[in-house]
């Protein structure tokens, strides 16, 4: 019996987005190696680091990352997401393993700083993919499983790098994640294509500068500039939290630093199942979508009384639950700009708004190694409770309905769903 082309693209959109999942959480393998070599003593001999070095050398990838969000995203929307997203991996990849040359903060920084020039074409990437292959009710839901797995990528990440740093030594580490991205570029290169529905459509070019006229791009770029640092907190400064203040050992590292990383990825489930949730009781899909993205965020603030007890455990807790909270908001957040601009112009959208992704993480990276080294984790976990409100009061009073920009439809283009 003939399948028919509506039920092969149902099926379809879910093997797309699993290369989107797997390609999210190899970028996380990528970036989380270094943040668990740090510990290593041998890594240390090799690659002396001091507090404020580190937090510079992360403050270099962020710059990387904000630089290259504004370009992928048009690049991406220009040569079309199979070629684009496999640019950017091949790109990532390579990077990653040169940080087997590194021999001090200099060298280590600008191979930090290739490596976010790749990894910041991965969301843009993604989220035109979600566009393209899903309708608006589901959107959330499809970002929530591709998003996951930067938590999966994490929480796998951190035992099996802590063994084979261990085991093998920390370039070891550096090498086998460079060659996953390699095998996933082979298998996107002969899997993924473009809808036809997609294919079929005018070409659409929308320039950055009309893009940034909007009301919706600039406030969703600042909010961004206060929520993503929070997470990159996390992943680049909790193994070495756990070693600096709760005196974890590497084992110890390998054995409970994943647990953030674990609630992180039933967050990105939990922010897409309750949107759905609320859509199929009745609110409309703007409505819910920031009501979920509310609660979530509110869940951040967890992250200050983390700062204040000398337990571990309840310090992994709290930070579970802020790191939880940080990605079911995103889940939502990255179904907005295919709820308000064309496909075409997905990527472009979301690769300008992550450049306050990137500028946010570079400042307050290198703001959190100076803060550490000069006052230790309590102020800056404090800091980090706080700044997923301000960029709450940006979602839900400054970027306004989420729904279609007439200006980008009148241009002779629809949005099909």
């Amino acid at each position: 019996m003939p399948v028919s082309p509506v039920s092969m693209i149902s099926r379809l959109r879910w093997v797309m987005i699993g290369f989107a999942f797997l390609a999210t959480a190899i970028n996380y393998l990528d970036r989380q190696v270094l943040s668990v070599a740090v510990a290593s003593p041998h890594f240390k001999a090799a690659v002396p680091l001091t507090e404020e070095a580190y937090g510079y050398v992360t403050a270099a990838f962020m710059l990387a990352y904000t630089v290259s969000n504004g370009l992928s995203g048009p690049f991406i929307d220009f040569v079309g997401t199979r070629i684009g997203y496999a640019c950017c991996m091949l790109w990532w990849s390579l990077a990653g393993m040169l940080h087997v040359f590194a021999r001090g903060p200099i060298s280590l920084g600008c191979f930090r700083f290739l490596l976010g020039v790749g990894e910041a074409g991965n969301w843009p990437a993604a989220a035109k993919l979600v566009g393209e292959w899903f309708p608006p009710k589901e959107r959330a839901l499809a970002s929530g499983i591709f998003n996951s797995g930067a938590s999966v990528g994490s929480v796998i990440s951190t035992p099996i790098i802590a063994w084979l740093v261990l085991w093998q030594g920390w370039r070891s580490a550096f090498i086998l994640m460079g060659v996953l991205g390699l095998l996933w570029v082979v298998g996107w290169w002969f899997f993924s294509h473009t809808p036809k529905e997609i294919k079929s459509e005018a070409p659409l070019r929308v320039s950055a500068g009309k893009l940034l006229t909007t009301r919706f791009v600039l406030f969703f770029t600042l909010s961004k500039v206060f929520m993503d640092p929070v997470w990159y907190f996390f992943v680049f400064w909790f193994p070495k939290y756990l070693a600096e203040v709760h005196h974890f050992s590497l084992k110890e590292i390998g054995w409970q630093g994943w647990i953030p990383y674990f609630t992180a990825a039933l967050g990105n489930l939990a922010g897409g199942l309750l949107t759905s949730l609320l859509i199929r009781c009745g609110i409309a899909i703007p409505i819910a979508r920031k009501i979920s993205t509310t609660m979530f965020a509110l869940a951040m603030v967890s992250s200050i009384p983390a700062s204040f007890t000398t337990s571990a455990s309840l310090a992994i807790a709290l930070i579970s639950l802020t790191t939880f909270g940080y990605t079911g908001y995103t889940a939502n957040t990255l179904a907005f700009p295919a709820d308000v601009f064309p496909k075409q112009a997905v990527a472009s959208v979301w690769g300008l708004a992550s450049m306050g992704s990137g500028f946010g993480g570079m400042l307050f990276m290198a703001l959190s190694g100076w803060g550490i080294g000069h006052f230790g984790y309590t102020p800056v976990f404090i800091g980090y409770g706080i700044l997923p409100l301000l960029a709450l009061v940006c979602i839900l009073f400054f970027i306004g309905p989420l729904r279609e920009d007439a200006r980008f439809q009148q241009s002779g283009t629809t949005q099909c769903s």
